[in-house]
């Protein structure tokens, strides 16, 4: 990283995404609405920082894991958090999030995806953690999600053979 990017690094890392006067933060929404753990659900935010900060350095365009996507999607909802704190005071770039457009762009959506971690590896010097940034295969390979209320709802995973 040059001197530029590591103050905007810097700058990223010590973004506060949670309300620290709220008694049910971000970081609580975002486990609770996952069903992780806290510890994963703030090392999810970590990994979202990176990607914020590989799309705000890079000329092309960056495409999340699942899990970096949740917090993405969830951060879009804290529009003056997102727009204001981080997009125009933080990065100082407005960063849009493109829905696909179907099917036909997943081979495109894989190679992003490749390119993504590799410039994470080449930017970050380590290996993105896989248990948030999992292989390109069983990234877009089981992608029909659909939101439940688990109160209402059991949730029974399916056995899938490999």
């Amino acid at each position: 990283m040059n001197e530029e990017q590591n103050l905007l690094w810097n700058k990223l890392q010590s973004f506060e995404i949670d309300d620290i006067d709220s008694s049910f933060n971000f970081t609580d929404r975002l486990a609770r609405e996952n069903n992780w753990s806290f510890e994963y659900a703030l090392r999810a935010v970590l990994e979202y920082k990176k990607f914020i900060f590989l799309i705000a350095i890079s000329n092309f365009p960056q495409t999340p894991s699942d899990e970096i996507d949740q917090v993405w999607h969830l951060h879009l909802l804290y529009t003056e958090s997102y727009w204001i704190d981080l997009c125009k005071n933080t990065i100082k770039k407005n960063i849009h999030h493109g829905p696909t457009k179907g099917l036909e762009e997943r081979g495109l959506f894989k190679e992003q995806y490749l390119k993504t971690l590799g410039f994470y590896e080449s930017t970050f010097n380590e290996r993105p953690p896989e248990d948030i940034w999992i292989d390109v295969e069983s990234r877009f390979k089981y992608v029909r999600f659909t939101r439940v209320n688990r109160a209402k709802n059991w949730v029974i995973p399916k056995f899938i053979f490999k």
